[in-house]
């Protein structure tokens, strides 16, 4: 028998935030979240997305065992701007049994329903520095730190269940080269001292720029990303979050950050360095000894993903994303970077797929999400209390060890 618990208790939060790290204790391709950060999704005074979303978060059991977790998120700042009554599912994850796909995914699309929306879709999160897609191909590459890893069933059951193909990304691998593109370099050269361009990473550090510029910044990102499928205009309070996490690990030898004669930021490009490995040694914790090997990847890093880059509209086909490009690819030259991936690029993202036809690149991943109308899962959400509280047995023995320690 499977039962669906809505996640209402701290302990429910916890066990919510560490269920993928039991799934995917053996998978060396997975890499888990902050676990500070899954913690903290639910949590208004740190997650500042909540303002403008709700959400309802759902745990699956089988007989008894935790087989599955799954959020239901309305984006209402989404809703509003398509005029479409989505309901998003995020942060999904459970055993390969099409029984538990069906509860989990009723319980949202039961969610949707009481709120009266019309069309269930995802993976997508609260805005697009969230995670979102379901893996499709690449399925023995480790992820990156800023995606999901998905087992080749998850796919396979969303077709089995009907949802259609949505919103696809690739994601590519570069080969760096022994020297930087003469072409762009050149370019790049000629549009900085015609466009009047101050680099800003040269002489300041990444706080020193975002206390400035940071209403700036995110005038461009939404400005340059705002026509793409499923983006949610980064605002208010929210901005503290996604600022926060840039601030963090952002190393300014791998960044670019434009600013024009109208002290207007112009142009960005963000590469950040991987923090992959000592995630994935310290189970996604900081602390104790967890922030070491992070701060220790972000000096000195060997692997870098490239996760923004974005111009002003007025820009728009000037070129001076070379400006940007040369700088940060001259640092990963001279600093001997050793693995450059980018994060997920959207297919229908003319502009960005075109930009890198001149480097030499693999595509090594491939994401979609998924979407069909709400109404043949609800009736497979069942009741969303178990009367009897159940922990799974890995937590309980997470919890006995610390005691006996």
């Amino acid at each position: 028998m499977i039962e669906i618990k809505e996640v209402k208790t701290p302990k429910d939060v916890k066990i919510f935030a560490t269920y993928p790290l039991e799934l995917y204790k053996d998978c060396p391709y997975y890499v888990p979240s902050l676990r500070s950060d899954e913690v903290d999704t639910f949590n208004p005074k740190k997650n500042f997305s909540l303002d403008k979303n709700e959400i309802k978060a759902f745990l699956a059991y089988k007989d008894g065992e935790l087989v599955g977790r799954i959020a239901g998120l309305i984006n209402k700042v989404d809703n509003e701007l398509t005029g479409k009554k989505f309901i998003r599912f995020s942060r999904f994850e459970c055993v390969d049994d099409i029984e538990v796909f069906k509860a989990l995914l009723g319980a949202v699309e039961k969610f949707g329903k009481e709120r009266g929306m019309e069309i269930i879709h995802g993976p997508w999160g609260f805005n697009d520095t969230d995670r979102e897609g379901m893996l499709t191909f690449g399925f023995d590459e480790r992820s990156t730190y800023a995606t999901n890893y998905s087992y080749p069933y998850f796919y396979q059951n969303m077709e089995k269940l009907g949802f259609e193909d949505e919103s696809k990304w690739v994601e590519r691998r570069f080969t760096i080269p022994d020297e930087p593109y003469d072409r762009i370099v050149k370019l790049g050269e000629k549009l900085k001292e015609k466009y009047g361009l101050k680099e800003l990473a040269e002489d300041c550090s990444v706080r020193e720029i975002l206390s400035k510029y940071g209403d700036k910044f995110f005038e461009t990102l939404n400005e340059a990303y705002g026509h793409l499928d499923g983006y949610v205009p980064v605002e208010g309070k929210a901005r503290k979050n996604v600022l926060s996490q840039f601030a963090t690990i952002v190393n300014t030898r791998y960044i670019s950050f434009l600013v024009d004669e109208n002290d207007d930021v112009a142009a960005f490009c963000i590469v950040l360095p991987s923090i992959c490995e000592p995630l994935i040694k310290h189970k996604g914790r900081l602390f104790p000894t967890g922030f070491i090997g992070v701060l220790s990847a972000i000096k000195n890093p060997k692997e870098l993903e490239m996760a923004l880059i974005a111009i002003k509209k007025k820009y728009k086909n000037s070129g001076i994303n070379a400006v940007a490009i040369s700088r940060v690819m001259k640092n990963i030259i001279d600093d001997g970077i050793e693995k450059l991936e980018s994060n997920p690029m959207l297919e229908t993202n003319f502009s960005i797929q075109q930009q890198w036809k001149f480097t030499d690149n693999t595509i090594v991943k491939k994401r979609q999400t998924y979407k069909k109308d709400i109404g043949s899962l609800v009736d497979y959400a069942g009741e969303l209390e178990i009367t009897e509280r159940r922990t799974p047995t890995w937590f309980k023995n997470k919890d006995k060890k610390k005691k006996e320690a």
